[in-house]
């Protein structure tokens, strides 16, 4: 079929919706919820950024590909998709105050990596984690239903940082990070 009469952004949409994960779109028909052309943006913003977006970050995002898309679909989108178990919350240990975070459940069980510095987030995948998970369940009879783990701290080079700030050394030009 020839898609060249359909705007760019509408045919990114149409090939994601081919992406989609056949799971997410089984779990929204099951709640009875339509994915509606926004919702799938919102959705695919999250899930394919790399990023954790909050839900400003993820408004100015869907705004460029949808300019009719408003602050109010947004928020709707993001307590749909929470209380439907297709995203998780994070707080990320309080970096920026309340702020919270957003990421899609489609992921391998992770531990975030937080440097309270410089605010950079990373994700750790690893057997340690289901080991843990497979201990405590053991030792305590607990039936995990899901894990969150946060390990908050200083990455390399802000300790670097510290390290100079407390030698009373003058803080390096930027690198960019």
């Amino acid at each position: 079929m020839d898609w060249s009469c359909l705007r760019e952004a509408d045919r990114d949409l149409l090939n994601s919706q081919v992406d989609m994960p056949a799971g997410i779109q089984e779990s929204l028909r099951q709640r009875g919820v339509r994915l509606t052309r926004q919702r799938r943006l919102l959705l695919d913003l999250i899930d394919q950024s790399g990023l954790h977006l909050d839900a400003e970050s993820l408004f100015r995002m869907a705004k460029e590909r949808d300019a009719k898309l408003n602050r109010v679909t947004v928020y709707r989108t993001l307590k749909l998709l929470k209380e439907g178990g297709l995203v998780d919350e994070l707080d990320l240990a309080h970096i920026q105050g309340d702020q919270h975070y957003y990421e899609t459940r489609m992921k391998q069980e992770h531990a975030h990596i937080i440097c309270l510095r410089c605010g950079r987030v990373e994700e750790f995948f690893g057997e340690e984690l289901q080991h843990l998970r497979s201990q405590v369940s053991s030792q305590f009879g607990f039936e995990i239903v899901f894990a969150r783990t946060e390990v908050a701290g200083y990455c390399a080079h802000c300790q670097v940082l510290r390290a100079q700030e407390a030698a009373g050394e003058p803080e390096p030009a930027s690198t960019g990070r």
